[in-house]
C-alpha cells in the first residue's frame, strides 16, 4: 500500500515537470502534443479575452516552456553563484510580487507558477489589467509585452524605450502573429 502512494506522489509530481514541447515554435503541434495546454489557453481566452496566441508567444518568451524557469544568478568575481536579480519563477516568469497581486484577486485556490495553466491565467489576468490601466488591446502583443516586461508604471513613465525591451516585444509580436496564421490552419 504505501509503495502505491509513493508512485502515486511520483507520478504527480512528473506530470507538473513536465519537458518543454517538442516543436516549440509550431502552436499547432504543442496544442496536438499538449491538448491540457490548449484547453487551458481557451480557458484563459475566455476569462480575460486575450488570444490564446498571444499568451503562449508570451510563455515561448518568458521560460520557453520550461516549468521551473528562473533567471540566471548573478556571479562574484565570475565565479561565485550569488543573487539572482528577480524572484520571477515558473512559465510565465511572474515575480513574487505579483504573483502575490495575482492570487489576492484573481487566483482561485492554490495556484503555482510551475502549473501551465495557471501561468495562463496570470498571463491573462496581467495582460488585462494592461488593457484596463493602459488602454492596450487585448490583440497588440507587442504593446502588451512591453508593459509585462517594464510593469504598469514604468511603461507608462516610458521605461521600455531604452534596454532590451522593444526587441523581445518585436519577437513577441512575430511569435504571436505566426501562431495565429498557424491556429488559423490547424
Amino acid at each position: 500500500m504505501r509503495s502505491v502512494a509513493l508512485l502515486t506522489i511520483a507520478a504527480l509530481l512528473c506530470a507538473c515537470a513536465s519537458s518543454p514541447p517538442r516543436d516549440p515554435d509550431n502552436l499547432c503541434r504543442i496544442f496536438k502534443e499538449r491538448p491540457k495546454w490548449q484547453k487551458a489557453a481557451r480557458k484563459a481566452q475566455r476569462r480575460w479575452g486575450l488570444p490564446p496566441e498571444v499568451a503562449m508567444a508570451f510563455v515561448h518568451r518568458e521560460s520557453a516552456f520550461v516549468h521551473d524557469a528562473r533567471p540566471p544568478r548573478k556571479k562574484i568575481l565570475g565565479l561565485v553563484p550569488w543573487r539572482r536579480p528577480t524572484s520571477a519563477y515558473g512559465y510565465a516568469q511572474a515575480t513574487n510580487e505579483a504573483w502575490s497581486d495575482y492570487r489576492k484577486e484573481a487566483g482561485g485556490w492554490f495556484p503555482d507558477r510551475d502549473d501551465f495553466a495557471d501561468s495562463l491565467d496570470f498571463i491573462g489576468w496581467y495582460n488585462h489589467k494592461s488593457h484596463e490601466r493602459l488602454g492596450i488591446k487585448k490583440s497588440d502583443a507587442y504593446r502588451l509585452y512591453l508593459a509585462y516586461y517594464s510593469g504598469h508604471g514604468g511603461y507608462a513613465r516610458g521605461h521600455w524605450k531604452r534596454g532590451p525591451a522593444q526587441g523581445y516585444a518585436r519577437r513577441v509580436a512575430d511569435r504571436a502573429n505566426r501562431y495565429a496564421r498557424q491556429l488559423s490552419g490547424c
